[in-house]
């Protein structure tokens, strides 16, 4: 059981002296130009929480443990998600883009005035690191639950960071930090420090406005790309050059400050692997290093704390090498995605915390206080097609189960069955986050915590992250940011038929599954055999053959019935392959409903086993089939889709092009904005080049053309909003191409 250090009483610590807090010998005396002088103390009694989703309820749980009163804000789209529910009021502040909404800095504020708030407590992300907007509260006199504006300023512009980060003996790593941003400049300073080179953002954070350039000749290429996605999401396309260390860790140091120049460290955590420069499971504390690293990470974040007068939760990040040498990369000003590990290890209560420090009082314990215990993983859950280039996705969440939640388990989400993936903002589903005595434990429990979670709606990163979790280098922490590509065939396997009794299987659940839906949706009088689509014959009997696709893969099974008991268990031969050939299994299954989906107990060849299936209707006017999700810990990755066959009279001649004809065309593979066009009608393309670049979640994504052709139509313009699948930009047919 997960042993927890909480904070002393708020009224305790409110009491104690105003006497410096030393870190191994550090102290507030670091000399730099930030006021350390205590504020007037000003207690909040009401919060108003400047986000959405999980974090929004995140914080929501402590004010209300707190007894601290909370007021959400939501875009039009968002009037009915759980952060709206949770909260103790809640008000509407415009459409669905953010710049409308969650951006806009005044209308926030006047929520905030006329609902009575004291404070605002940003979350991450949207307004967390935005300068303006901290010291917008200070002049209308609401509490900004975070930094000083000047901290987020000198930390947010990653060339002044690293100046100050120097100036406080915090190792920084080569590069290229000067207002030039000529491209000749900024070449002329790659070819300097030397390929390969990391191009990012100076305003940069969450991997958006990143680029590696391994060579002089992609060079450019990389620094456009760049420059358009950092001026999408941060306005200013300011770069910096950094000299790329090969296969480097991300460590950062979990830090936090108070108005009266106490700053601690609450011990590190490795997010290497990543994926598009994004974090997508992290581990606390990092594995492998040695104590006298951890210290001196400890020490170097403090500095770091101290050299900008830092209040508040903040994140020292890291790059280390192989050989555990570290260089500061940035600092994030505000409470971090990953926090909950931190708490899990430290048993603490970060957002208490903030919350805490914000009303003008010391940090509620000593460095010497602050104990490492256990181990602790967070594993976020995307929407979004890892076998697709991690493809954001979005939609409704059809079907909702979760590992249930312990004290040495937590699901941190903001959404519910039912409840929309919206493609406007980040497609994060959740994060599951699990603590144990080491590593290994944690590992193991956070492996079968991912079994346990079911979703159907968008395509989703779990089976991805279950192979992650269970691949032997990361048991074996050998870790670092370009794991996902180094071990690429392992964590993405080619795509194999199901096994023989796989198929058996699968087949009893389509039989018991179609079997249980229609008995329920009509009388049994009345089932329609032309609709069923079970290869009902007249006046002959079985063996029937069952043909289906098992995520991709066409299957066939011969199905002969042995005997129907009264409980409804079917008692079945099956041959998989030809209808009088393959392999003779003896199957046995029983269903029974639970909570939105079904379960099935199968016996095959003497093996029981159970299953959980939800059935999806598929849309009819678009001649989508019916299909079934199957949740099961004996399938590859523990989930399997079976699509089911159209009945004969729906089936229509197939549509082989998004466009209608009949080659395949470029269509939107999400939903989002047409960021940038490079071609017009008339224009030969060869297959492979770029087309459209789109911009979905904040990120780029470039459409390139499927053939060599001719374009006939662009049906978009720049800034134009498109849904997944729509056709962009048409191709002249093969045939037409080939006759001009």
């Amino acid at each position: 059981m997960l042993s927890q250090l909480r904070c002393v009483a708020w009224k305790d610590a409110c009491q104690r002296s105003n006497k410096i807090h030393r870190h191994r010998g550090i102290t507030s005396t670091v000399s730099h130009n930030y006021a350390t002088s205590a504020p007037i103390m000003k207690p909040i009694q009401k919060l108003l929480i400047a986000n959405r989703g999980e974090i929004a309820c995140r914080i929501m749980r402590t004010t209300k443990r707190l007894g601290m009163k909370s007021v959400a804000v939501y875009s039009d789209p968002d009037h009915s998600q759980m952060h709206v529910k949770l909260a103790d009021e809640a008000y509407n502040i415009g459409p669905a883009a953010s710049q409308l909404s969650y951006l806009d800095q005044n209308k926030i504020i006047e929520v905030a005035k006329s609902t009575g708030c004291q404070a605002i407590h940003p979350g991450y992300g949207f307004l967390s690191e935005n300068v303006e907007f901290a010291e917008l509260c200070a002049k209308e006199g609401l509490i900004f639950v975070g930094p000083p504006s000047n901290a987020i300023r000198d930390m947010g512009i990653k060339s002044t960071s690293k100046k100050i980060m120097s100036a406080a003996k915090v190792p920084i790593i080569e590069g290229y930090h000067g207002d030039d941003q000529s491209d000749a400049t900024l070449l002329e300073e790659s070819l300097k420090v030397g390929f390969p080179i990391m191009i990012k953002a100076v305003r940069g954070g969450g991997g958006k406005g990143m680029r590696i350039a391994l060579t002089e000749e992609e060079f450019s290429q990389q620094l456009e790309a760049a420059r358009r996605e950092a001026m999408a999401s941060f306005g200013d396309d300011g770069m910096l050059i950094e000299k790329y260390i090969d296969q480097p860790r991300h460590v950062e140091v979990q830090v936090f400050g108070d108005h009266h120049g106490n700053a601690v460290h609450l011990y590190e955590r490795d997010c290497s692997v990543q994926r598009r420069h994004q974090k997508i499971i992290e581990e606390a504390p990092a594995p492998g290093i040695s104590h006298e690293t951890r210290m001196s990470l400890g020490d170097a974040a403090v500095r770091a704390a101290l050299a900008v007068g830092y209040v508040g939760a903040g994140t020292v990040e890291f790059v280390m090498d192989p050989q555990q040498n570290f260089y500061f990369m940035e600092m994030n000003t505000r409470l971090q995605v990953e926090h909950p590990i931190t708490e899990m290890v430290t048993g603490t209560d970060l957002v208490e915390w903030q919350l805490h420090v914000a009303q003008g009082n010391h940090l509620p314990v000593s460095q010497d206080q602050i104990k490492l215990n256990g181990h602790s993983f967070e594993a976020r859950i995307y929407a979004e097609d890892p076998d697709n280039g991690f493809m954001p996705g979005a939609g409704p969440l059809l079907h909702l189960r979760t590992p249930v939640p312990d004290t040495d388990l937590r699901v941190e989400t903001g959404v519910r069955q039912g409840d929309d993936v919206s493609s406007h903002y980040d497609p994060m589903i959740a994060k599951l986050v699990v603590w144990d005595q080491d590593r290994s434990r944690a590992l193991s429990k956070l492996h079968t915590a991912l079994g346990l979670y079911e979703i159907v709606g968008p395509d989703t990163n779990i089976s991805f992250l279950r192979r992650l979790a269970a691949h032997q280098h990361f048991r074996d922490a050998d870790v670092h940011t370009g794991f996902i590509p180094q071990h690429f065939d392992a964590l993405f396997p080619a795509k194999q038929s199901p096994s023989s009794s796989e198929t058996c299987l699968l087949a009893l659940i389509h039989l018991l599954t179609d079997k249980h839906r229609r008995l329920s949706e009509h009388p049994a009088t009345n089932i329609d055999p032309y609709l069923a689509c079970d290869n009902f014959k007249i006046n002959l009997s079985p063996p029937k053959q069952l043909a289906f696709n098992v995520d991709g893969c066409d299957v066939t099974v011969a199905v002969r019935q042995s005997a129907q008991a009264l409980d409804g268990s079917l008692q079945l031969e099956m041959r998989c392959g030809e209808e009088e050939g393959g392999d003779a299994h003896q199957v046995t299954g029983v269903l029974s409903a639970a909570d939105g989906a079904v379960e099935i107990t199968s016996t095959i060849d003497g093996i029981v086993t159970s299953h959980r299936v939800v059935f999806v209707a598929g849309n009819r006017k678009m001649r989508e089939p019916d299909s079934l999700r199957v949740f099961s810990d004996v399938l590859p990755g523990g989930t399997a889709k079976i699509t089911l066959p159209l009945a004969q009279h729906l089936v229509t001649s197939s549509v082989k092009g998004a466009s209608g004809g009949g080659s395949v065309q470029p269509v939107a593979p999400m939903t989002g904005t047409v960021e940038k066009i490079f071609v017009a009608p008339g224009d030969e393309v060869k297959e492979g080049e770029a087309l459209v670049v789109m911009l979905a979640m904040k990120m780029e994504h470039t459409i390139r053309s499927p053939r060599d052709g001719v374009v006939e139509s662009v049906f978009f313009g720049e800034g134009e909003s498109v849904e997944r699948n729509v056709l962009l930009v048409k191709l002249k047919e093969e045939e037409a191409t080939t006759a001009e």
